[in-house]
Parts: C-alpha cells; sequence; structure tokens
C-alpha cells in the first residue's frame, strides 16, 4: 500500500505543471551555472600561473630582503571544487590587502555568480515549498483526501507516502541537472577531479538531500496546520524568508552589538606607531648605549671614518676589522631587541582584537545556524575547502611557512653580513633561489568531515522535528 501511494504521489507530481517549471529550470540553470564557473576556474588558473611566474621574475631581478614584504605571499591556487561552490578564497583578502582596489573586479561583486549552494539554498527550497503547500489541505479542498481515507488506508502511511513520494519527485529533476553538469566538468581537458573530491561532493549531496528534505516537510507540516492553500503558501513564505534571508543577514549585527570589537583602523595605527616610531627610538637608543660600551674596550671605533676608509682599514688592520664587526653584531642585536620589545606590544595589541573577533564570530555563527540555509552553507563550504575553515587552515599553514622563511631570512643575512660586514645586505639584491616555497594543501577530508559532523546533525534533527511534525499534525487533522 505505502508503495501505491508513493508511485500515485511521484505520478500526480510529474505530470503537474510544476514538476516542468522545475524540471526546466534546474536542467537549465545547473548546466549553464557549472559551464561559466568551469571557465571562470581555469581562468583563475591561468591568472595564478602568472602571478607566480611575476613573482619568480621580480625574485630575479629585484630580491632585497626590504622589498619582498608585500610580494612574497602565501598564495593558494584555485581548487577544483570551486566549479561547484565559489565561496571564500584566502587570496581574494591577500590582493585586496596589497593591491587595493586595483586588482577587484566590481562585476562580480555587483552580481556575484550563482553556484551550487545558492541553487540548492534558494531555487531547491523555494521549489519544495511550492510541490508541499498543497499536499494536505489542497487534497482536502478539492475533496480527494476525504475519499482516500474512507479507504482501509492509514493516515500514517499516507502521510508518509506524500512526503517520500514527493522529495522523489523533487530530486529526480535536480539529479538529473547534477549529471549533465559533472558531465561539462570532466569532459574540460584542463580538470581533474581526485577521489576526495568524489567523497566530497557525495558528503555535500548528502547534505543537500537534509536540507531540502526539511523544507519538503517544513512544507506539509504547514500544509497539515492549515484548511486552504492560499494561507499555507502565503505562511511558509512569510517563514522561508525568516529563515532564509533575515535570520543570516542578521545574525553579524546581532553579534556585534552583543560582542563589540574595538575599530580595526584604531588598532592598525597603534600597532604601525609601535612598529615605526617608538621602535626607531628604542633602537637608537639601545645601540648609542652598546655602541658607549664597545668604544670603552675598542678605543679604535671613537674614530670617525668615511665609508672608503673604513673599507680600506678593516681589509688593513686585523684589529680593527674585529673591532668593527664586534659594533656591527652589538648594533644588529640592539635592534633585534628593540625589534622583540615593540613586537610584543604589537602582538599583544593584535591578540586582543583577534580573541574578540574571534568570539564574536563564534556568536555569530551560533546565530545564524538558527537557519538550515547557514547549516548547510557552512557544510558544503567547509567540506568543498572553501569556507571558514579553510580560511583558518590557510592562516595556519601559512604562519609555518612565515615562520621557516625567517629563519631563512635571519640566517642568509647573518651568513652574508660575515662574507662582508660592510655592506647593507637588507637592501642589497641577493640570491633567494633557496627560499623555503610555501605550498598550499587541503585538509584531509576526514578531517573536514569530522569538523562538519556537528552541521549534519543539526540538518538531520531540523528533518526529523518537522517531519514529525507534520505526522502528528496530520493524523489530527480533521477532513471535513
Amino acid at each position: 500500500m505505502l508503495r501505491t501511494i508513493i508511485k500515485k504521489e511521484i505520478q500526480n507530481n510529474i505530470f503537474s505543471f510544476r514538476f516542468i517549471i522545475a524540471f526546466v529550470l534546474l536542467v537549465v540553470i545547473v548546466p549553464v551555472t557549472i559551464l561559466i564557473l568551469t571557465d571562470d576556474y581555469v581562468r583563475r588558473m591561468d591568472e595564478y600561473s602568472q602571478r607566480q611566474n611575476s613573482v619568480e621574475q621580480y625574485l630575479k631581478n629585484y630580491a632585497h630582503f626590504n622589498r619582498i614584504g608585500t610580494i612574497l605571499v602565501p598564495s593558494q591556487p584555485p581548487l577544483p571544487f570551486q566549479m561547484l561552490i565559489r565561496g571564500l578564497n584566502p587570496d581574494d583578502f591577500i590582493l585586496e590587502n596589497v593591491f587595493g582596489e586595483f586588482n577587484k573586479d566590481s562585476l562580480p561583486v555587483m552580481f556575484p555568480l550563482v553556484d551550487l549552494t545558492f541553487i540548492v539554498t534558494i531555487l531547491l527550497s523555494l521549489i519544495a515549498l511550492v510541490f508541499s503547500y498543497d499536499s494536505i489541505c489542497g487534497e482536502k479542498e478539492d475533496g480527494t483526501l476525504k475519499l482516500m481515507l474512507a479507504n482501509p488506508l492509514s493516515r500514517a502511511k499516507l502521510i508518509l507516502g506524500k512526503i517520500v513520494g514527493g522529495m522523489l519527485t523533487l530530486f529526480i529533476p535536480f539529479f538529473i541537472s547534477l549529471i549533465i553538469a559533472l558531465l561539462i566538468i570532466h569532459l574540460n581537458p584542463r580538470v581533474s577531479w581526485s577521489g576526495a573530491n568524489w567523497g566530497t561532493f557525495g558528503f555535500i549531496l548528502l547534505g543537500a538531500i537534509l536540507y531540502v528534505g526539511f523544507f519538503y516537510s517544513f512544507g506539509v507540516f504547514i500544509s497539515a496546520r492549515h484548511n486552504s492553500s492560499s494561507a499555507s503558501i502565503m505562511t511558509l513564505l512569510f517563514a522561508w524568508v525568516l529563515m532564509v534571508l533575515v535570520i543570516p543577514n542578521l545574525s553579524p549585527y546581532i553579534a556585534s552589538f552583543l560582542v563589540p570589537t574595538p575599530s580595526q583602523i584604531k588598532v592598525g595605527r597603534e600597532v604601525d606607531r609601535l612598529t615605526s616610531e617608538e621602535r626607531d627610538e628604542l633602537g637608537r637608543k639601545l645601540s648609542k648605549e652598546r655602541q658607549q660600551e664597545l668604544q670603552k674596550l675598542y678605543p679604535v671605533l671613537i674614530e670617525r671614518l668615511s665609508e672608503a676608509d673604513t673599507k680600506e682599514r678593516i681589509a688593513k688592520d686585523p684589529e680593527y676589522r674585529k673591532a668593527y664587526e664586534a659594533l656591527s653584531k652589538e648594533t644588529q642585536a640592539a635592534w633585534d631587541e628593540a625589534n622583540r620589545i615593540q613586537s610584543e606590544k604589537a602582538n599583544t595589541i593584535r591578540q586582543d582584537l583577534q580573541r574578540r573577533e574571534e568570539a564574536q564570530t563564534r556568536l555569530s555563527i551560533i546565530i545564524s545556524a538558527i537557519s538550515p540555509l547557514a547549516d548547510f552553507l557552512y557544510l558544503s563550504r567547509d567540506l568543498s575547502s572553501t569556507g571558514i575553515q579553510n580560511l583558518i587552515h590557510f592562516d595556519r599553514i601559512s604562519r609555518i611557512w612565515g615562520q621557516a622563511f625567517n629563519d631563512y631570512e635571519r640566517q642568509k643575512l647573518a651568513a652574508l653580513q660575515k662574507q662582508n660586514p660592510t655592506e647593507d645586505w637588507w637592501n642589497t639584491p641577493v640570491d633567494m633561489s633557496d627560499r623555503p616555497r610555501f605550498i598550499y594543501y587541503e585538509e584531509a577530508l576526514a578531517s573536514k568531515i569530522k569538523s562538519s559532523l556537528p552541521v549534519f546533525a543539526v540538518l538531520i534533527i531540523y528533518s526529523l522535528i518537522f517531519f514529525a511534525f507534520a505526522y502528528f499534525s496530520f493524523i489530527r487533522y480533521d477532513v471535513r
């Protein structure tokens, strides 16, 4: 009997006008979207390669340690899954900070590209409501609900058959459009997916099923609480706007009100003052103190010589060379100490700002998680390495590389200074071909799944709750 109800529900939906509209929309929009995103992925890959080549060429000609701060920065290559989900890219933030608006294309900001998350969260959720809003009250208005229940048919089987049949009907055009989209991706010779990408796609698809299942169950529940289809659809649209548009967009503002953070501009100015003006003042003071101490040990340092005379005397006088090397060493140590002291002060300010911002972000995520849209976005983007979790991962491996490069820079400068103590190696081109390279790698799939389990749980709970609400509402529904 249950199979008969499911079959009847599928047949009724397939031959309806709304199914035709949904089929045409999905089969057209999904492949076209993936075609555009695939072309955008290839373009971004070319831009990434050109950018890396430009950096290498620059370093061959102008590899000054004093000039590479905004050139030699970590960079993430475009990921294959960005052909389905755009999400967040660390490179977008880096390019904006380094190059400003010159490198920004305003059109994607004004008209952002549609991707799989938009199709699922907006288009599919609305289609689910269109399919379910009259599933109970509509049949009551037509008089068919009373006729079905006049037969030896339990309400439990009827509501279960309607939900299962309706969802299967809804996923027919979606799965067909996804198959076409995947063919477009894999027919492109410049695109290749790994096993981890396929695993990620499977889990995102499972999340999409839970998300759409929630909205379909919610639609059946509202339909079972109304006697007319017009009242049902108006209630559903109000709830949809609240869950999909209002809650996610208001959550950052609510979090910023509850957990305020200091102005980044003020913090940046204070950090700049500590690491520039105050650092220079402290560095000159410490250098002067150490020079005075050295002059007591090496009276020859009291003499004032030109740069040419200094080089000549270093070459001829071993004692003077020893004194000059000691002076250079102590001067560098004084500036290192000044940098350390001021960096600690600046880091304290930065860490305080970071703690407050992280607390604000966590609260914003918790508030937005009330919305199933936010839950699916967090799930899909974190699994595809295009979300907040990947930004944290990117920052972590960038810091590891940054520490390795700082160690390399210190050792390289020390070796060059020992080779020629009179040369200003900080502003002199040097060979950096042996430097540590930044290599981006994605988090392991198992790690991403583990971090996404709470969001999976929320979507499952939402779906089960509203399935139960729909079930018990129909059990007590007055069909007269």
